[in-house]
């Protein structure tokens, strides 16, 4: 956001110098005049994308070099967690080793109603495409500092959870490329479908190609009035592009940031630059200031986000038992045929006889 207002200045800077030279302004009071008229048309279109550009940085909630006091100090604001590290220029969660997984937590839930996540990050190694895993996860969540399956955090989480996902576990699927980048809403008892690489549970995602590659890489999660956004600027342009965009998603507040990684047969280098945490300031209408405080995260259209459930398939002992017992139900309904059928043909040449 920051460079894509430099930009936006910059421009009208440029229009202004035109103007000047077009009219030939001659005293400083008419350019300052000029100056003060350009910038009211930058706070008016602004204020026209629903957003005053008076986002604060907040520090407790960031994490940027030099990550001094990182995890060691009560005065730290961040923990870390299995296999991340810290290096001179980043927070590696993991190395591109198998089985490793690592994660940053913040210390301070976040009580900020509306927010914007920027990370800067990077993920490379020596696997070829498709060799390589598994990716990392940014999380907003109730529960932190767990170790899980779903990109070194638990499963059933509560809260937000977007998915830098670079290995494509489901083949038969090809209507995603990956790396992907999607997100999910849990509640506590959703599920996260690592077969299926999360599909049932997405809210939103799109192709992102971030993986070796020589310029830096960032991603842009905004939440406010229930409208999650997320944006990437992986093309070395210094511009975000969207993502996806989703009304109706409800978060609470008190919750938890952090970032989490995880490798398996496959890795790659996963390490985060900075996560930078700005408060926006939003203005709202009455019904907006008055609804009711959200207890529990969910999407509006939350129904059509279910696991289906398969059941199943029987171990080879249970097999093995299952055989046996039929075999001998088999068994014992033949004898009490036999003696049924022996007692009935008795009974006949008695009553012949």
């Amino acid at each position: 956001m920051a460079a894509t207002m430099e930009k936006y200045i910059l421009s009208r800077m440029s229009s202004l110098r035109k103007l000047y030279s077009m009219f030939n302004l001659r005293n400083n009071n008419e350019l300052t005049c000029m100056f003060v008229f350009m910038c009211f048309l930058i706070g008016s279109s602004l204020a026209d994308n629903g957003y005053e550009m008076e986002d604060f940085l907040k520090r407790e909630y960031s994490l940027t070099k030099p990550y001094q006091g990182l995890g060691s100090s009560s005065s730290s604001h961040w923990d870390l967690m299995g296999t991340a590290m810290i290096t001179t220029e980043t927070v590696r969660l993991t190395p591109d080793l198998q089985s490793r997984q690592g994660a940053v937590w913040s210390r301070i839930p976040c009580y900020l109603r509306d927010w914007e996540l920027q990370v800067h990050f990077k993920i490379h190694g020596q696997g070829k495409k498709n060799l390589n895993g598994d990716g990392m996860a940014l999380w907003f969540t109730k529960e932190r500092m767990q170790i899980g399956p779903v990109f070194g955090n638990i499963n059933l989480f509560t809260g937000l959870g977007v998915f830098v996902d670079t290995y494509p576990n489901e083949n038969k699927n090809h209507e995603r490329v990956f790396p992907y980048v999607s997100a999910m809403v849990g509640n506590g008892t959703l599920a996260y479908d690592h077969n299926r690489d999360g599909l049932p549970t997405e809210v939103g995602g799109c192709t992102a190609l971030v993986r070796n590659v020589n310029h830096e890489t960032f991603l842009l999660i905004r939440y406010s009035r229930n409208r999650l956004t997320v944006m990437l600027d992986i093309d070395g342009n210094r511009e975000w592009k969207d993502c996806f965009d989703v009304s109706g998603v409800h978060l609470p507040q008190g919750y938890f940031f952090g970032a989490s990684s995880v490798t398996g047969d496959l890795s790659d280098n996963h390490d985060l630059i900075s996560m930078k945490l700005y408060q926006l300031t939003v203005e709202r209408t009455l019904e907006e200031e008055q609804e009711e405080e959200v207890t529990v995260p969910s999407v509006d259209n939350m129904g059509q986000f279910k696991v289906e459930v398969q059941e199943e398939g029987m171990s080879g002992v249970q097999l093995f038992f299952t055989i046996i017992f039929s075999i001998l139900g088999l068994f014992v309904l033949g004898v009490v045929a036999v003696v049924v059928y022996g007692r009935w043909k008795e009974n006949s040449r008695k009553r012949f006889y």
